[in-house]
């Protein structure tokens, strides 16, 4: 009974002792990057990809959305995105970056996924 209650009191207080993060207030946030398909860039009416990095993205406020290649998720975001769009956020101070993963669409929808973050980015690309 006793090893019992101690076995309950450990597993109550050690969640306490976890860090859940190792941010540091005033210091920038870890770097994060996608090295595979990561940047999808339309230049001269074409599209292609370069490496990504959280990095290169000095001197803005940023939002970084990291959601998975469905509709689904894209869904679940769109009060996030209704309201940063409705708070008119000046663009060359503020910048919302999105990491869609579509290794996690649908079987047979990644083409789909594909070519709707392309529209988004025709859409938006004078938005830098």
């Amino acid at each position: 009974m006793i090893l019992r209650s101690l076995l309950i009191i450990s597993l109550v207080i050690f969640p306490f002792f976890a860090s859940a993060h190792n941010l540091v207030i005033d210091n920038r946030l870890p770097a994060v990057g996608v090295d595979e398909k990561g940047e999808l860039n339309y230049v001269n009416d074409e599209f292609s990809y370069s490496r990504w990095n959280s990095a290169k993205l000095p001197g803005k406020v940023r939002v970084v959305q990291h959601m998975a290649g469905r509709s689904s998720a894209k869904e679940l975001n769109a009060p996030l995105v209704d309201a940063i769009r409705a708070a008119n956020l000046p663009h060359d101070r503020y910048q919302t970056t999105t990491i869609v993963n579509t290794d996690d669409a649908i079987i047979g929808t990644g083409m789909f996924v594909r070519k709707s973050i392309e529209g988004g980015k025709k859409e938006f690309r004078g938005h830098r």
